[in-house]
């Protein structure tokens, strides 16, 4: 099925496309034809402009968009400083703990005391937000709607938003989405938004992109569609709302910090807007996976639904990949991810059912783990031996199921709330997956080792042990 059935319907409208152009008006003729800046845009509005790239970045990743509003959202007060205790969201001024451990969470509990905002907590990060280098990686749990006069906004990155559980209800200044698990979105840097939550408590994951903005990935010999088609990926239409009376709180989150400033009307107040910077969602129903139909599980990339390119091609700040159900065909295959040594960062959380890598139980949805860079990991002795031994028939793994990743080329330092203050890290997640491997090297009877030396005759690798090879 590629598309998710939700128990909670869709109440907005969209328009649909990724990188796509877009031009929406919630008044008809609100939008200037020919022109951004008349000097009397329509109906009294303000036109404004929001960049989301340098000015002058190359025409393929510019990223603005022009909107229409009611008053200029430079209209406020000067924002002061606004840190409490119940906000944690600083992996800069905090002491990173490197560590080469895998590391596993137990499910993160729901908060029903706090908002979005001071839900906001992270768990691990690299780079630092001020010189737009690298990403943090946060876990959120929040009980209460936001303040119905308070909005908030990021400049220290994209807030790509992994719900887990709950509903989330997101007024932004370009319109309004709605999220449900198995739904992503990505808010971008700057754009404002009001979270409520018309379902009750939430819970989920954020991948907070310091540097640059997400992309889909290359589909080389793939061709032209699969994986996630751009077409799936939805973007608010104009929505605003009429109010210059009402004290509002802006708070802002900026070098990790919040800070708060006060304005006498709504950020909601955007008539119209057109350009190619906006918030969007995705359903990870509809993502059309690929796999090998012949022989050997090929990497985890080709699970990739968005990326975000370093400098280097081909490597990522952040990837975000997912594990959908899929079948397995594979002929004398070992089926499970195979184990391995990465020079990726590997963060993993699971929205809801089974890993199928994973069968002891310990990585339950609204949990975590980290494979750090060249942190070994892989199956657990449990899915190996059932893997090393199943019929390998066509099968379908993963149904009710849906895993993703956060995967970076930095090593990720951990927080020390992630590390510690959180309570939630597995200390024997080493002793339940891995320890118990046992060897099962038979050494081969009537063969001598060479070991390296060149003394031994009749060798396991040798020529005349191969037949068919031809000198």
């Amino acid at each position: 099925m590629p598309v998710t059935q939700f128990s909670t319907p869709e109440k907005y409208t969209y328009q649909n496309g990724f990188g796509s152009y877009h031009e929406t008006e919630a008044v008809e003729g609100a939008l200037p034809i020919g022109h951004n800046s008349p000097q009397k845009p329509p109906y009294g509005l303000y036109a404004e402009k929001l960049s989301g790239t340098a000015f002058t970045a190359p025409r393929h990743e510019n990223l603005q968009s022009w909107l229409y509003r009611i008053l200029p959202a430079s209209a406020h007060s000067p924002f002061a400083p606004r840190e409490t205790e119940s906000y944690d969201t600083n992996p800069t001024t905090e002491k990173l703990h490197q560590i080469p451990n895998q590391l596993r969470w137990d499910p993160f509990d729901l908060d029903e005391k706090v908002d979005w905002i001071h839900s906001l907590k992270v768990i691990a990060g690299a780079g630092d937000p001020t010189m737009k280098t690298g990403l943090g990686m946060y876990i959120f749990a929040a009980g209460k709607d936001m303040d119905e006069h308070e909005a908030f906004y990021s400049a220290d990155g994209d807030f790509l938003i992994v719900l887990q559980h709950g509903v989330l209800d997101i007024q932004t200044e370009l319109g309004r989405l709605l999220v449900r698990p198995m739904e992503i979105c990505v808010i971008p840097r700057g754009v404002r938004y009001r979270v409520t939550l018309p379902e009750g408590p939430v819970r989920g994951y954020i991948l907070e992109l310091y540097q640059g903005h997400f992309i889909l990935p290359e589909l080389g010999p793939i061709g032209s569609n699969c994986l996630a088609n751009a077409r799936d990926f939805q973007a608010p239409v104009a929505s605003f709302d009429e109010d210059t009376n009402t004290p509002w709180t802006l708070t802002a989150k900026f070098a990790g910090h919040l800070h708060s400033a006060k304005q006498n009307h709504t950020p909601f107040d955007v008539v119209a807007w057109h350009g190619l910077y906006y918030p969007y969602k995705y359903d990870l129903g509809r993502y059309n996976t690929m796999g090998s139909v012949s022989f050997d599980h090929p990497d985890p990339s080709i699970y990739t639904v968005l990326t975000a390119q370093s400098d280097h091609p081909g490597t990522a700040i952040a990837d975000f990949v997912i594990f959908p159900p899929r079948w397995l065909v594979g002929e004398d295959t070992f089926r499970p991810p195979w184990y391995h040594r990465n020079t990726m960062s590997e963060f993993m959380g699971l929205i809801q059912g089974v890993y199928d890598a994973k069968t002891g139980g310990g990585f339950q949805p609204a949990g975590a783990s980290l494979h750090n860079v060249m942190s070994a990991h892989g199956p657990d002795a449990t899915t190996h031996e059932k893997a090393s031994n199943a019929e390998l028939k066509p099968m379908k793994v993963a149904e009710g199921s849906m895993a993703f990743m956060f995967e970076s080329c930095l090593m990720v330092g951990v927080t020390e709330w992630g590390l510690k203050k959180c309570k939630k890290v597995q200390e024997d997640y080493n002793a339940e997956s891995w320890e118990p491997l046992k060897p099962h090297f038979k050494r081969p009877e009537g063969k001598p080792i060479r070991n390296g030396s060149s003394g031994a005759e009749g060798t396991i690798g040798d020529k005349s042990q191969v037949p068919h090879w031809t000198s």
